[in-house]
């Protein structure tokens, strides 16, 4: 994997992202996926998703976000988004992008990082843990559709 190139997430990547966004759940079609990269590069200034390509193939991604914090000294950088293709599991991918997300967030000055992992991503849970990253606390969520 040492070719393996990170980059941020161009429009043009929409048709390869939307079957990583389905291995984790969330099925999106082509066109609302571009409109989604949009807005985030529009909106988000401190948003980013990033790309992991081998060969001309992108192999996984990951979405990077900035959250203030008045309860903490400096935002908080949370990875809310990761998914490696099969071909890419065990072979670096995964960890490529998390440190590519925490030099990111380093940069910027944040002195902490958070992965939204919930309980249908469980099998994904002993990864971050083996890259450092502990279970702190409960995430609640409500649909407001």
């Amino acid at each position: 994997m040492s070719q393996l190139l990170i980059r941020d997430a161009e429009v043009s990547d929409a048709a390869e992202l939307a079957p990583l966004l389905e291995t984790l759940g969330y099925p999106a079609d082509v066109p609302a996926l571009r409109e989604r990269l949009i807005r985030l590069q529009a909106t988000d200034p401190t948003g980013r998703v990033i790309v992991a390509h081998l060969g001309g193939a992108l192999l996984g991604f990951a979405t990077l976000h900035c959250t203030p914090a008045l309860h903490r000294p400096t935002w908080v950088g949370r990875i809310t988004g990761l998914a490696v293709m099969a071909e890419g599991r065990r072979a670096g991918v995964g960890r490529r992008l998390v440190e590519e997300a925490e030099r990111y967030f380093g940069s910027l000055g944040l002195t902490r990082v958070e992965v939204t992992s919930g309980p249908a991503h469980e099998r994904a849970h002993p990864f971050y843990r083996h890259l450092g990253y502990r279970d702190e606390g409960i995430r609640f969520a409500k649909s407001l559709l």
